[in-house]
């Protein structure tokens, strides 16, 4: 990060210092913050900051740090790259009527950079929570364990992650583990890693929104029963899980070993429906199986696209 010439905002009053950082978007306030001790001391002061959210990136030669506002029509994001033919580089790009701004700083230790920048947005932005967490596992196989320790060393837990690999050939099992054991996940999990261990023996992460796992053959049914029963009864705790996605999964087979001491019903498969799935997306099933929850709502469970999903309603 170059810093910019000095303008003296920091002389204003503190209101129309406020206005004026509401008109800036997230990278010209990183900017200021790292002017001087006294700029990001202002920086720090702004009291909106909440309307904010913090998405990270791991991904080959990029690590990136990006800041969205709520109903904004700017986003920014922070790419570290150590790829010389991006130094400098600006992209903007239009998607309906919001605009995406990058701006790359090139690194020779982009990891080290990119742990920089990080602390000190979450610094200046008060953040103790990661909105979104990208992750490519065997982009850094040899640091992801540094990378890990340091979100949790910072943040307190992420709420959305998303976990994938180029290679399927690649074991990044040890990585994944070490994510689940020292991240707190707190609303949805969605993991592309192909698993090499049919015993992989971790938890799945409880109180998600919503859990979708592919290549997900180390989910057994005891595993499977074990959640379901979780989220049927959650002892008085507020109710959150709204849609799960595994592959491999037979209904039949799901209700033989998983369902046959719970109260449920089977609907005639000429009974269509429609419901929501991941990202607010409606889609339209037939039949499936219904459990009824304590709190009132539905599960029901169904196979769409060769995947076996459940819904909440």
């Amino acid at each position: 990060m170059v810093p910019p010439k000095l303008f003296p905002i920091h002389r204003l009053p503190f209101l129309a210092i406020e206005e004026t950082f509401k008109a800036m978007d997230p990278i010209e306030i990183i900017n200021f913050s790292v002017i001087s001790k006294r700029t990001r001391t202002v920086a720090k002061l702004m009291n909106f900051y909440s309307k904010y959210s913090i998405h990270l990136s791991v991904k080959n030669s990029t690590l990136k740090v990006g800041l969205y506002r709520t109903n904004e029509m700017v986003s920014c994001i922070y790419g570290i790259t150590s790829n010389e033919k991006k130094i400098g580089k600006i992209k903007e790009k239009e998607k309906d009527g919001c605009i995406e701004r990058k701006v790359y700083n090139y690194s020779k230790n982009p990891l080290e950079e990119w742990k920089q920048l990080c602390k000190h947005v979450l610094d200046i932005f008060k953040k103790q929570t990661i909105d979104d967490l990208s992750m490519q596992m065997d982009a850094l196989v040899d640091q992801n364990v540094s990378l890990i320790d340091f979100l949790k060393a910072n943040v307190k837990s992420v709420d959305e992650c998303c976990l994938y690999q180029l290679d399927k050939k690649n074991n990044v099992d040890e990585n994944f583990a070490y994510l689940l054991d020292n991240l707190k996940i707190n609303k949805e999990l969605c993991s592309h890693l192909h698993v090499k261990n049919d015993n992989f023996d971790k938890k799945i992460p409880k109180s998600l929104r919503e859990l979708r796992i592919y290549n997900s053959h180390w989910i057994g049914y005891e595993k499977l029963m074990e959640f379901v029963l979780q989220e049927m009864d959650r002892n008085g705790k507020s109710f959150e899980f709204k849609y799960l996605e595994l592959d491999r999964r037979e209904l039949d087979r799901f209700r033989e070993l998983v369902l046959y001491d719970i109260p449920h019903e089977v609907v005639d498969g000429g009974v269509e429906r429609n419901l929501k799935i991941f990202q607010n997306i409606n889609i339209e099933i037939s039949g499936g199986i219904d459990i009824r929850r304590i709190d009132g709502k539905t599960a029901t469970f169904f196979l769409k696209y060769s995947v076996f999903m459940m819904s909440v309603h």
